[in-house]
């Protein structure tokens, strides 16, 4: 054999021996002959003959074409592909009418494999808001990673394009503690604008005067000051975040800003056209068991009279349909849910307001099994038909 027909073989001529020639060639035939489903036979013979040979001139006109793999195509996998069944080593498809080798896996002509995501780069002085506006982004569905090195942002754009979706939108906050900074920065900015990323940065600033403040009121040093004072540090934080405040999409000045001003801010610019909305939790407890240390809000059901001293309904639950009936037949039952669903409408645009994305609603009653099961079941959906994202819990139910 020689050194072509070994590597019309696909083996390196180093590698191949003459005893494994045969054998090789017969596990080819029979792996072709078994995924089409038909027995070995001096009829299939002469067609796995040919399906190897079609396979040699394959890669030899891919290696004319300069797109031949250096370790061959395996004869198995060039059988099977004349049988109608594909292969799984590296093959050639037409794509837009023209044979491209694609390797193992095979790609659809205008069809992206992945969905690249949208990116924004959180970054600015220390002490200007950099953690808030991140949080913000967070509330608002990001992905959000703290304190990445530049360099991996590259990487973590792709591992979020192999999210199947589940990483539409990625926040990268970064910052100059890493004295390598700008060049890597640079270097990933010119990588992701070749693959055409979108992205944008996002630049917090602030005045000297605000800055020493925040810094002397957590009693934390800069983090380049060195030996040298908080003015000393934020000097050279300025300088060297120079050129990427001159290439920042949006400049925010925090000096004036408190927390809220700045979480309104951020959401006017990626909120998108409807304005965020809270996410409420209902939970149901039992007042003999403590009040839930979460809760925002506390509803008191005891003023309700106790399904539990009406025997045929002592066993269930306020989920049960007879005492759910029974609780809201009281008078003044359905006239709290009423009342109360209008004064959490206007608690929920002021929470809104500011910044405040998450209520625990606490609803109450004795034991956490019937009248305030009951309520939080209806005001939960109460809620969800204002549009908004409600979950319920009844954290005591079950107890007793």
């Amino acid at each position: 054999m020689t050194e072509h027909e070994q590597h019309e073989q696909g083996e390196p001529a180093a590698r191949r021996t003459p005893d494994a020639e045969e054998p090789h060639a017969d596990a080819a035939a029979n792996a072709a002959a078994s995924a089409a489903g038909e027995p070995r036979t001096a009829e299939t013979e002469s067609s796995h003959k040919e399906a190897r040979e079609a396979g040699a001139r394959r890669t030899t006109a891919a290696g004319v074409a300069g797109t031949d793999d250096p370790s061959g195509t395996d004869d198995a996998a060039d059988a099977a592909d004349a049988a109608g069944t594909g292969g799984t080593g590296d093959e050639a498809v037409l794509k837009d009418g023209a044979e491209v080798n694609t390797g193992t896996i095979i790609e659809t002509a205008g069809v992206p494999e992945t969905a690249i995501p949208e990116l924004v780069i959180i970054s600015g002085m220390s002490g200007a808001g950099r953690s808030t506006a991140a949080k913000c982004l967070e509330d608002l569905g990001w992905f959000v990673v703290d304190n990445l090195p530049p360099a991996l942002i590259p990487t973590m754009v792709e591992l979020g394009a192999r999210s199947q979706g589940n990483v539409a939108r990625i926040a990268v906050v970064v910052d100059v503690r890493g004295r390598r900074f700008f060049d890597n920065l640079r270097e990933s900015l010119a990588d992701l604008e070749t693959k055409n990323v979108t992205r944008r940065i996002v630049f917090l600033e602030s005045s000297e005067d605000a800055l020493v403040r925040r810094f002397e009121s957590v009693r934390r040093p800069h983090p380049l000051q060195g030996d040298g004072r908080i003015v000393d540090g934020i000097a050279a934080e300025r300088e060297l975040l120079r050129e990427l405040r001159g290439d920042a999409d949006l400049v925010i000045d925090t000096s004036s800003l408190n927390v809220h001003e700045l979480r309104a801010k951020m959401d006017a610019q990626f909120a998108g056209e409807e304005e965020p909305e809270l996410r409420a939790t209902v939970m149901s407890f039992g007042f003999k068991y403590g009040l839930p240390v979460d809760a925002d809000l506390v509803a008191d059901m005891r003023f309700l009279p106790n399904p539990h001293w009406v025997p045929e309904l002592r066993q269930y639950t306020g989920l049960n349909e007879e005492v759910a009936s029974y609780v809201f037949n009281q008078p003044g039952a359905k006239e709290f849910l009423d009342r109360y669903a209008e004064l959490l409408h206007l608690i929920r645009t002021g929470y809104r307001r500011e910044g405040k994305r998450y209520v625990t609603i606490a609803v109450g009653c004795t034991g956490g099994k019937h009248r305030s099961v009951a309520m939080s079941e209806r005001l939960a959906a109460r809620l969800v038909s204002e549009g908004v994202e409600t979950v319920v819990v009844h954290r005591d139910m079950g107890r007793e």
